[in-house]
């Protein structure tokens, strides 16, 4: 008896737990996205028009239509034949900026602050680290490490200033984080128009390129660079925060219940401004990865949709360090295939879009991929105990 019991807890911690519940949820995403992706193929309306005379053409015309964009995905993301490996380290380097930023959305989540300003987070730490790699000149070593810093305290600033005014005026993160988001970016523009950030000769908004110095080196034939090791090193830096030192435990414990962490003698509003600039911080890495690592230049467009991106790969991930990581290669792979699935099969690349809002939607509803995978414990206990309950009449 102990041991059935035992063999079926671990059973239902293995059906009932987020790891799983995660992927059935991608795998309903795709399922759905390659049903749309149907629904979009020229041979799929073809065969509908005899739908009932030849059914297997319709039927096979769809698991073509979905197999071969999905192929198509997986051979610009991860592996084809004529580049080998090589568009799994494009994957990578796209990844980078989103797995930063992410940790900076989830590190906020993590202590009960909804951290909506990403986006400006990483237009200013681009700008300031920006900056730094194309109007200083300094020795290699230096010079890169000054542009990581910089940007980092200039994420750490715009997130920072967030913080201040909540925990100093009660003010909503929310609505503060989405002002900010506002002010980063006609700030940015503003600078790009300035003789200071413009590069000489050019009426376009664009900074000059940054010094070799001033950037990460990339793997030789490919667009992989060191910023994604900075990525790991992030990722490894919040998991330790969050479970090894005190002040980890401090955010856990606001974002639970900041009440009960005031009582405790947690300072809130103190840890509200750390944990806002630290998440800043991070964001502001994400800009640093692009204008050092990617873009090597400073542009009005820097940030593209990375700060609202970062949103989703928090969400997906959980808001734990390493799921936000596994989710930032997740939607890198996205991004990095998307473009040859529609070279390829001709399939709308925002078919993309819509599987990862799938993804999110069904990961932020546990109870709805249970229910699909009938995994649902509540039900199956009420199965279970109505024998037990006439048994015993």
């Amino acid at each position: 008896m102990t041991k059935q019991k035992s063999e079926s807890d671990l059973f239902r911690q293995i059906t009932q737990g987020p790891g799983l519940v995660s992927v059935l949820g991608v795998f309903v995403a795709l399922l759905i996205g390659g049903l749309l992706i149907a629904a979009t193929d020229s041979k799929v309306a073809e065969t509908a028009g005899y739908l009932f005379a030849r059914p297997s053409d319709f039927f096979s015309a769809v698991w073509a239509a979905g197999t071969d964009s999905y192929i198509a995905l997986f051979n610009g993301a991860i592996y084809n034949s004529s580049q080998g490996f090589k568009p799994f380290l494009e994957t990578l380097t796209v990844a980078t900026p989103l797995i930063c930023a992410g940790l900076g959305v989830a590190l906020s989540f993590r202590a009960g602050l909804f951290n909506i300003g990403a986006q400006g987070q990483i237009i200013i730490g681009a700008v300031m680290a920006g900056y730094v790699g194309f109007a200083w000149h300094l020795p290699v070593g230096l010079h890169l490490l000054l542009v990581v810093i910089f940007g980092l305290i200039g994420g750490a600033l715009w997130g920072g200033l967030v913080g201040l005014l909540k925990a100093k005026t009660g003010a909503h993160e929310v609505i503060l984080t989405i002002m900010f988001n506002y002010v980063a970016l006609y700030l940015i523009d503003y600078l790009m128009n300035t003789e200071a950030f413009r590069r000489p000769g050019e009426t376009n908004p664009i900074s000059p390129i940054l010094d070799a110095s001033a950037v990460f080196p990339s793997l030789p034939g490919s667009n992989l660079h060191l910023g994604f090791v900075m990525a790991i090193l992030l990722t490894l830096a919040v998991a330790w925060i969050l479970k090894r030192s005190t002040i980890g435990f401090e955010f856990r414990a606001v974002g639970h219940n900041p009440e009960a962490a005031k009582t405790a003698g947690v300072n809130v509003a103190r840890t509200t401004i750390l944990v806002m600039a630290l998440a800043g911080a991070l964001a502001g890495a994400a800009g640093v990865a692009q204008v050092a690592g990617t873009e090597k230049v400073l542009t009005n467009g820097i940030a593209g949709s990375l700060g609202f991106d970062a949103i989703t790969v928090a969400l997906l991930g959980r808001s734990t360090p390493w799921g936000t990581f596994f989710a930032g290669l997740l939607f890198g792979a996205f991004q990095a295939g998307a473009v040859n699935m529609q070279i390829a099969t001709g399939t709308p690349i925002d078919i993309v879009l819509v599987v990862q809002s799938l993804i999110v939607l069904f990961i932020a509803a546990p109870p709805l991929v249970k229910t699909i995978f009938g995994l649902n414990p509540k039900k199956k206990r009420a199965a279970t105990s109505e024998p037990v309950k006439a048994g015993a009449k």
